[in-house]
């Protein structure tokens, strides 16, 4: 019962963070559920849905189906789909279902690309873990299975990791494009975002990779040793109004809740303060900073926020912190509460 939500709502989970990671890139993604989880994923996680077009399906499992693993069936079905939609792959993505059957999904991806003949990456997500860490395992398995060529190096490109509607509450890239053109690159890329799979194949033509989530850290390693392409992590996406107030607080004792990279960054407009991050979300010790926190459970929030004047957080975790008195500076967090975010 540790990790018992009591004031919260469900924090956004890990399938549908590798669902949102392969939203874009053209292939067909099967949720090996019976209709559940496809449609919180589609309802509630994905904004695109309502304004791009993607194979997205539910596995539509009956009880017997979930019962027996009936995983031909599964694949047949895929395979069916795909003599109707042309694709570059297949995704499978799994949910509690598979999880509690104990599914191979070795074996479903083995089965899949002998019978549609096409790459096949299933994801053992099981729903019961966070959704950067779907989008981290989505990431990681992409580079490895596409990004496999040695290209030449284009040195004023640049490519983004972690630019999701989760991470951002943004459906689209232009404003991260425009912003990083604006500091030189020539060319810039969000991989899954206002690009395709073609892009994730010349992942090694890019210069430079900048990730903004800790999810995209994983595959910016695996890009790294093998083509030595070097990252940093960041956050270009603050929203204004939230910068302006930050940089206002002088001698103020400051809790930034968000996901780790985007509390880095707001952290460094402040002046003069004691700072401290947390995130209910994955935390990359080598970006730590001490005192930073990862959170598991809603009494963590209250005992990190007990000794801070100024909470900057999605509007969600009030319901948390309901006896907190000091100053409270809205930073949404789509993962939470399904409020988008603004751009600076």
């Amino acid at each position: 019962m540790k990790k018992l939500l009591k004031h919260l709502s469900p924090l956004a989970p890990d399938d549908s963070g590798a669902c949102g990671v392969l939203y874009e890139l053209g292939g067909i993604t099967v949720i090996c559920d019976a209709g559940g989880c496809a449609g919180n994923v589609c309802g509630f996680d994905e904004p695109r849905w309502h304004e791009k077009k993607a194979a997205l399906f539910s596995a539509g499992l009956r009880d017997m189906d979930a019962i027996l693993g009936r995983d031909d069936q599964l694949v047949a079905k895929l395979a069916d789909i795909c003599g109707q939609i042309n694709a570059e792959f297949t995704a499978i993505i799994g949910t509690p279902v598979p999880a509690v059957i104990a599914t191979d999904f070795h074996a479903l991806e083995r089965m899949s690309e002998r019978k549609t003949g096409l790459p096949c990456i299933a994801l053992p997500t099981d729903g019961t873990r966070l959704y950067d860490y779907g989008e981290s395992m989505a990431y990681e398995a992409l580079f490895r299975r596409f990004a496999t060529e040695t290209l030449p190096v284009k040195p004023k490109k640049l490519g983004i990791l972690g630019m999701t509607p989760l991470n951002t509450g943004l459906t689209r890239a232009d404003a991260l494009i425009t912003a990083m053109q604006a500091q030189g690159w020539e060319e810039v890329v969000c991989f899954g975002m206002d690009s395709g799979l073609a892009e994730i194949r010349k992942a090694s033509e890019c210069a430079h990779i900048l990730v903004i989530s800790p999810s995209g850290v994983k595959a910016a390693a695996y890009l790294q040793k093998t083509f030595g392409t070097p990252f940093t992590a960041d956050y270009p996406l603050l929203p204004a109004e939230v910068i302006t107030q930050a940089e206002a607080l002088r001698g103020k004792r400051v809790l930034i809740v968000h996901e780790q990279f985007a509390a880095n960054a707001l952290r460094k407009h402040l002046t003069d303060c004691t700072c401290k991050c947390a995130t209910w979300f994955l935390l990359e010790r080598q970006f730590a900073e001490a005192g930073d926190v990862r959170i598991a459970e809603e009494q963590q929030l209250i005992d990190a926020a007990a000794d801070c004047d100024v909470v900057i957080a999605d509007e969600r975790f009030r319901r948390v912190l309901r006896g907190f008195a000091g100053q409270w500076i809205s930073f949404p967090h789509y993962a939470v509460s399904g409020a988008a975010g603004q751009t600076a």
